[in-house]
């Protein structure tokens, strides 16, 4: 396993990780397989989207907060449920596959860490998972 470091710097946004991931994949020396990637924690998630037009991840943030705001009828004492519910809504993992020792990606695709209660130093945990 392998360990993603990733420094956020305001409460929502979305980070590319996609070089990172790449090189894991190319330096792991599996031609065939998947790799899985694991957000280890509960306010953070972790996405596959565009990532040719910046204004993506932006449209993206502005609306989560609109769909599932800051402040609501939340009980959790912390004040971040809006966060725990958006990490949801996206999901801690992501298996994607390995194909000539490169993660396949869509032409405009790019691997994504959200962060949704920062800024924060954050982990993603990634295996290399060889092909049968």
């Amino acid at each position: 396993m392998q360990q993603i470091d990733v420094r956020t710097g305001s409460r929502e946004e979305l980070v590319d990780i996609t070089d990172t991931v790449q090189k894991i994949a190319a330096e792991s020396g599996v031609s065939e397989g998947a790799l899985l990637l694991f957000c280890a924690h509960t306010t953070g998630a972790i996405t596959v989207n565009e990532n040719a037009d910046p204004s993506v991840m932006r449209d993206i943030v502005v609306n989560m907060a609109k769909l599932v705001p800051r402040s609501g009828d939340y009980r959790h004492a912390e004040g971040n449920s809006d966060a725990h519910i958006k990490s949801s809504l996206f999901g801690p993992s992501l298996m994607l596959i390995i194909s000539g020792g490169r993660v396949q990606l869509g032409t405009w695709q790019g691997v994504y860490f959200c962060e949704f209660d920062g800024p924060r130093s954050r982990k993603v945990w990634a295996q290399v998972l060889p092909g049968a």
